[in-house]
């Protein structure tokens, strides 16, 4: 018996509208770095793990995570879903697994890497902290609540 409140076509069409690209928490970032005349080019194809926005010359790579998606240590990142749990633990360690393998491949490449948690983008003074980061020459910069 499913737990599902979804017939089976009604759960894939809601599947077919999560979005891999454009998301909210991408498009946030994408105004900010515009309005401060910050520039980037989307998709990182060729690059390891395809980030979702490069900036060439500066040999920056962001990615902008989702805490479910890619198993953030945040209490959304930390939830389990209830249907289907087996599946979806392997996923999200399938994921955080190729995430860190990406995020080594662009370092050891040279790139400096930042990582921007959703939960990261409702602290107070987000965005000038992401800013200064894409200017900064550290060398890996993760965006979360904590202080990393």
């Amino acid at each position: 018996m499913s737990t599902d409140v979804f017939t089976p076509e009604e759960r894939s069409a809601v599947m077919r509208r999560v979005k891999s690209r454009d998301t909210a928490p991408e498009l946030a970032v994408r105004r900010i770095l515009r309005a401060a005349g910050i520039g980037y080019r989307l998709g990182g194809a060729g690059l390891p793990g395809r980030p979702d926005l490069v900036m060439k010359g500066r040999r920056v790579a962001v990615f902008v995570h989702g805490c479910f998606w890619h198993g953030h240590d945040c209490a959304r990142g930390s939830r389990k879903p209830k249907a289907n749990g087996p599946y979806w633990t392997a996923k999200i360690d399938r994921n955080r697994a190729r995430d860190e393998t990406s995020r080594a491949a662009l370092t050891a490449a040279g790139w400096r890497v930042i990582t921007i948690w959703e939960c990261g983008m409702k602290a107070e003074g987000f965005a000038d902290r992401l800013i200064a980061d894409v200017r900064d020459q550290a060398a890996t910069v993760s965006a979360s609540t904590s202080s990393d």
